[in-house]
């Protein structure tokens, strides 16, 4: 270390040994701190604290205790009794400190007598937990009525009972204890009547408790009974919109196909190529769509033109198209492939039956948080509602209903009208939501 211990001159030998001595435990030190690893050095103030710090061990409670612990958490007449001792023994501490010492009579007989009393107050409350057991389950005035009499009754026989006890372990004179019966009996009536609001306020706890944890019980079953219930509504209702989607894609195929077979029959190979091109971009984007995904209005809009791209080839320019959706109305959700067999029906209807042809017109607006969509066509129109079973409009329009019926309930509004000029007008009305 390149320290050299320097003995300081001293007039005797004791001075000379003791700083030695002193110095040889300094280089031991250093020597201690320098031989500490390269560790210890990263860390410095770990190893070199100002102060040391107290290791806290937490040791576990003996087994035997833990056990004891819970057997008595498990059983209620366990608990009754260590509820007994704690309170008989809670009593004894109060009459040693508030009698026994205040009379400086601190003697064995005073003290063995305390327990004597305490012992006997204890076997006497088994008959009043009996009695008010008994009338748990009764009406509150006789519970009140016959715990009332108990108490009184067991008062009076454990007076008697403390005073004979008393007389006889201290040999006091009986005359003058006797004369203060009023005062035994009061503190005797005292004790007995916490000892019965202890035991109701003990027990409308734990009925309490049992009500609550009941409680509890039941709503978890109550959710888990709603829970299977929304998944199995759920369940059918995808069934279902799969089934209304698997019978609306062969009806339009149907009327599809038969164009083809019109157009390769007349000879227009090139028309029914282009047809059967966009026939196949349409049912590719129809099969991968989910039938309950809500989409925006104007996804729908454009999937709906690759459907009238197909009928555009057929109709030329007997189909004309009249589009007006405003910029709120474009985003609002809505069912996925919900234009398209409306608008099949009226081709069906108001273009194909007309040799002139016609058009179709389609509207979208938010009124009164509700998006408004509406469908109108130049067809020969009806003096009445049309009749979807009987009016010949297939299955299309009926599919459309049980669609919003199945994903709104009754959130919905869905009207066929007549129009004055020609044609008819379909109105639906389903809530505004974007997403």
């Amino acid at each position: 270390l390149g320290i050299e211990p320097r003995l300081p001159r001293s007039k005797g030998p004791m001075i000379s040994l003791c700083s030695v001595r002193s110095i040889r435990s300094g280089v031991k030190r250093r020597h201690a701190v320098l031989d500490c690893s390269r560790d210890n050095w990263e860390n410095p103030q770990h190893h070199f604290p100002r102060h040391r710090r107290r290791k806290t061990v937490n040791y576990p409670w003996p087994v035997w205790l833990r056990n004891a612990a819970e057997d008595v958490f498990d059983s209620r007449r366990q608990q009754f009794w260590l509820f007994q001792l704690v309170g008989w023994g809670g009593f004894c501490i109060v009459t040693f400190f508030s009698l026994t010492l205040w009379y400086t009579t601190v003697e064995w007989s005073h003290i063995l007598q305390i327990l004597v009393q305490a012992l006997l107050g204890m076997l006497l409350s088994l008959p009043l937990h009996r009695a008010c057991r008994a009338v748990w389950q009764s009406t509150l005035l006789r519970r009140i009525v016959v715990s009332a009499l108990a108490v009184i009754i067991l008062a009076m026989v454990w007076t008697v009972v403390r005073i004979a006890a008393f007389i006889y372990i201290t040999s006091a004179p009986g005359t003058w204890i006797w004369a203060d019966f009023g005062g035994w009996y009061f503190s005797s009536f005292l004790v007995y009547l916490c000892w019965v609001a202890l035991y109701y306020g003990n027990k409308y706890y734990f009925r309490a408790q049992k009500e609550q944890r009941e409680h509890l019980e039941a709503m978890a079953r109550v959710k888990e009974e709603q829970l299977k219930r929304m998944q199995a509504e759920a369940d059918a209702r995808m069934s279902q919109l799969g089934m209304l989607r698997y019978q609306l894609n062969p009806h339009f195929l149907f009327n599809t196909l038969n164009t083809v077979n019109a157009l390769i029959r007349t000879g227009d190979n090139r028309t029914a190529q282009r047809m059967v091109a966009r026939l196949g971009d349409f049912l590719r984007h129809s099969l991968d769509s989910d039938p309950a995904l809500m989409i925006p209005l104007e996804q729908e809009v454009e999937a709906l033109m690759r459907y009238l791209d197909i009928e555009k080839i057929r109709f030329g320019e007997r189909l004309e198209l009249a589009f007006g959706i405003e910029g709120e109305a474009a985003r609002a959700m809505v069912p996925s492939m919900l234009l398209q067999p409306l608008v099949e029906n009226s081709i069906k209807h108001a273009i194909a039956a007309n040799e002139a042809g016609g058009a179709i017109g389609l509207g979208a607006r938010v009124e009164n948080g509700e998006l408004l969509v509406e469908l109108t066509d130049t067809g020969s129109g009806a003096k009445s509602p049309p009749d979807l079973a009987g009016d010949g409009r297939g299955v299309g329009l009926e599919n459309t209903l049980q669609r919003l019926k199945t994903l709104y309930n009754d959130a919905y509004a869905f009207d066929i009208a007549p129009r004055r000029q020609s044609g008819l007008r379909i109105t639906i009305r389903i809530p505004y939501e974007v997403a």
